[in-house]
């Protein structure tokens, strides 16, 4: 059987990475002096562990809620003798400036800090230790590394090292003291996002090595001094700079261009329009260019070939069958050309292997590719395209398509229009139509990422997104290995203040699905966290409104499957008034079927816990169990819930009926009539794991009622559904129970000839197990 798309298994040195970091004390370190973590003195790491160590520790930071930050983290690796780092990549805020102060020491080739607002100019400082061995630096988006922090120098002593490392950096004077002279061997450099006060100029200058650099979003006061690199450039990013014929020109001379990055958000207004001269001067100078990015701008005069004039045949990428004229001046076609958000991305022949637009599928999912990481408005665009796509078209490239969409949610966690939109898409690429293509490992990565989503953002838009994915996936069974986050991450959602009836309806389908079919273990620890108060404050709200709905429904239905063969969560029930809002809905809602099937298959896993059966019996708990023996509602189901209760209740004897009326002799006569007027051969709205507390009734006669009852349940259920109940019964000891019945002389007549018929059954089956009835695989509602 061939792999499916996505299902590659992690390398065993991933799987040891993620071992050790969330089992440090029991691997490679120990607690040491005030708690603080230490390696052990033993432990020798190359760099290549090293620097997987702290880059999988960033991602679990900021991908899995389970994983818990070390304090100390950073300090393991201080010393370069035990532990050796080369290539350190870091993001967000958690990073603080004692982080990279904690590894000064190490040679460090690569450094790329992402967002790091935390940061102050204390970092620069540290920076400098690195600029020896530093040949690729990112400093994108990290606002506040060029000022000081409350005012503070730049100095910073051993003793200061944890001052204000709470407190965000607050922007004061720019640190002016800083300068990159001594960075002889960088060559990659990222100051995207630098601020307005900082001058790129002054702090590029000294630099003599540079091949890539990238000014995203920068306010350059001239351009010319890019010139010093023009032997040695051979990648510029200028995405947002506002352009001029000044910094063309300067470009122009920069000849040994590979890469040309001059897209802009569209949005943006700005005086400087791409012309088709200017494009074309572009490509005739800049010989060696095999990547292009244009997006964003609006061609002023017509740069396109007209359709009439097209080259015919196949969309081709021969530079001389272009359909935008100045391309045609190319010598090779390009790798990458960025025409997303241009018209340019809508002609036919491009002469590009790979293109950023909206034309096509390709097109937007290149787009999400590009723009990801730096640029997360385009990349929200291009998802939202890839949405629609997934939506009213279809989706080609699936595998592709998800694990784009899935590395944006965990590269912008924070980016509330990315999470909304990402959220909608992964809904739609998950449903029916694609599912048989994904493996188990990808949609685990959806449901960690969707998860990921409810946890940051309480927005209504992210949490009916998140909710409706969940819904794509079956459950419990695909959500067990996150069974307690998401069962927390619901009740949260189900808090009173939520009003939203559309959350609330998707959340309580979701809370009674995931408590469905599960192990006992589960279901206590779910109750534990307040499941069963969530769902009454629900049932309370909704009769406070004298509304039964859904949530109603699905919130008693909820109640029903998580207080199945769960003592404790039965005891919550009765403890949080459960039994008094059962009697309120009985009233309110006299008609509602459903609503009496549910709140009956409750009492009755009530009723089967000996201990709390005292607490049913009342007056006015057996008057009503009793008159819904005569209920008609959902086929039998609603008097057959009734009779199971009251036969738990019978069964504990007459001397525990303290009560004149109702009579137990009474109750029981209308037990049997209720019985009686049953069709064995109903087809069923329930389904029972076990059979236990069936069985219980059988072999006794302290109330031949209740053994009838549970005789009849057996013949209807074996009999209906042979294939599903007869192994059960014969795993479940069921057949000797029913061999006591026929020896009882108490048990009835025609106890005891169903009882014959069910064992008949059972024979039969074993004779011939492949024995089916037409539409057995019914869509059984729930037991418990």
């Amino acid at each position: 059987m061939a792999a499916k798309a996505g299902d590659d298994p992690d390398s065993l040195m991933t799987l040891a990475t993620v071992f050790c970091l969330r089992n440090l004390r029991k691997t490679m370190c120990y607690q040491g002096f005030r708690n603080k973590l230490c390696m052990r003195a033993d432990i020798f790491l190359p760099s290549e562990i090293c620097d997987k160590l702290v880059n999988t520790y960033m991602e679990l930071v900021h991908t899995d809620s389970n994983f818990e930050p070390e304090e100390s983290f950073f300090q393991l690796f201080s010393d370069p003798r035990s532990t050796r780092l080369t290539r350190v990549q870091l993001r967000e805020d958690f990073v603080r400036d004692r982080d990279l102060e904690a590894i000064r020491k190490q040679d460090l080739i690569e450094l790329h800090l992402t967002y790091c607002n935390s940061l102050s100019s204390r970092s620069l400082k540290t920076l400098s230790s690195f600029r020896e061995t530093l040949v690729s630096l990112c400093l994108f988006g990290c606002s506040n590394i060029f000022y000081r922090k409350g005012g503070a120098p730049l100095a910073c002593t051993e003793d200061s090292e944890d001052e204000d490392e709470d407190v965000p950096a607050a922007r004061q004077a720019p640190e002016t003291d800083f300068s990159f002279r001594g960075f002889d061997r960088l060559r990659l450099l990222n100051l995207g996002q630098l601020p307005d006060d900082v001058e790129a100029e002054s702090l590029l200058r000294p630099l003599r090595s540079v091949t890539a650099l990238d000014l995203s979003n920068v306010r350059l006061q001239g351009a010319a001094f890019l010139t010093q690199w023009r032997e040695r450039l051979a990648s510029l990013v200028l995405y947002n700079v506002d352009l001029s014929e000044e910094v063309v020109g300067t470009v122009l001379e920069l000849g040994n261009l590979r890469h040309l990055d001059l897209s802009r958000e569209s949005r943006r207004n700005v005086k400087f329009k791409m012309t088709r001269k200017i494009l074309t001067v572009l490509v005739q100078r800049l010989l060696h260019l095999v990547s292009l990015d244009i997006s964003g701008h609006i061609m002023l005069d017509n740069c396109t070939v007209p359709h009439f004039e097209e080259a015919v045949g196949r969309p081709s990428t021969e530079p001389c069958k272009s359909s935008i004229y100045p391309l045609q001046e190319l010598k090779r076609p390009l790798q990458f050309l960025g025409l997303y958000d241009t018209t340019l991305c809508n002609v036919t022949h491009i002469p590009a292997y790979k293109v950023t637009g909206s034309k096509n599928e390709d097109q937007v999912l290149n787009a999400i590719e590009a723009y990801t990481e730096f640029r997360p408005e385009l990349a929200h665009k291009a998802i939202n395209q890839l949405f629609d796509i997934a939506r009213i078209q279809h989706c080609s490239q699936l595998l592709r398509a998800l694990q784009l969409v899935i590395a944006a949610l965990k590269c912008h966690k924070y980016d509330k229009s990315i999470q909304v939109t990402g959220s909608a898409a992964l809904f739609y690429l998950t449903n029916t139509e694609y599912r048989s293509d994904q493996s188990v490992r990808l949609r685990r990565d959806v449901i960690q990422v969707v998860l990921n989503g409810m946890e940051q953002y309480q927005e209504v838009t992210v949490q009916r997104n998140c909710c409706l994915t969940l819904c794509n996936f079956s459950i419990p069974e695909e959500l067990e290995f996150q069974y307690s986050r998401v069962n927390q991450l619901l009740l949260k959602i189900l808090e009173p203040a939520r009003q939203d009836e559309s959350i609330q309806r998707i959340a309580v389908h979701l809370c009674n699905a995931l408590v469905c079919q599960v192990d006992n273990h589960h279901k206590e620890a779910v109750g534990k966290m307040g499941f069963v108060k969530t769902m009454l404050n629900l049932i309370q709200k909704k009769l406070q409104d004298r509304t039964c709905d859904q949530v109603m429904e699905f919130s008693w239905s909820a109640l029903w499957n998580i207080t199945d063969e769960t003592p404790d969560n039965c005891q919550m029930f009765l403890n949080c008034r459960g039994m008094s809002l059962f009697l309120e809905c009985l009233e309110e809602f006299p008609d509602k079927q459903e609503l009496h099937r549910n709140m009956l298959g409750l009492l009755g896993n009530v009723a089967e816990v000996k201990s709390l059966r005292p607490q049913l019996l009342t007056p006015q708990f057996i008057t009503v169990f009793s008159n819904l023996l005569e209920s008609k509602a959902d086929g039998i189901e609603v008097s057959y819930n009734a009779c199971g209760v009251l036969s738990h209740i019978m069964f504990d004897g007459p001397q525990v009926w303290s009560m004149e009326e109702p009579r137990r002799d009474a109750v029981m006569d209308r037990m049997w009539d209720a019985i009686q007027s049953w069709d064995v051969s109903s087809r069923r709205n329930i389904n029972y794991r076990s059979f236990e507390p069936i069985l219980r009734l059988l072999p006794q006669s302290i109330a031949p009622v209740s053994q009838h009852w549970a005789t009849w349940a057996l013949y209807n259920l074996v009999s209906v559904y042979p294939s599903k109940y007869c192994p059960l019964l014969i795993k479940e000891g069921g057949v000797s129970l029913l061999e006591k019945v026929l020896e009882l002389e108490s048990s009835q007549p025609e106890t005891k000839e169903m009882a014959r018929k069910v064992m008949e059954q059972c024979e039969n089956f074993k004779e011939d197990p492949m024995e089916t009835n037409n539409g057995q695989e019914a869509n059984y509602g729930q037991r418990g």
